[in-house]
């Protein structure tokens, strides 16, 4: 299931209107899916179900706190090179 996607000329991120996103938040903005994160997060899960595992997040890839707490509602692992990012984590 895609959590992104066009009706008709608008575009849309779990069922609200971009545009509406971006009246209210101001441009530029960064939109994430939580929904999105979750099923992609599943989908590594489960490609490794078979071997000892633990998938972590790059938090130089990204810092935001909604997501660093997505992916750790998973049990994400993060990948950590500062005492900052351990902070963060």
């Amino acid at each position: 299931m895609h959590f992104f996607g066009y009706r008709g000329k608008r575009f849309y991120a779990e069922g609200v209107a971009v545009e509406k996103i971006a009246g209210a938040m101001g441009t530029p903005v960064y939109i994430y899916s939580r929904k999105t994160l979750k099923r992609h997060y599943a989908a590594f899960t489960e490609a490794f179900s078979k071997a000892p595992h633990l998938i972590c997040l790059s938090i130089k890839a990204n810092s935001n706190i909604s997501v660093l707490k997505a992916f750790a509602e998973e049990n994400s692992g993060f990948d950590i090179v500062s005492g900052g990012e351990l902070f963060r984590a």
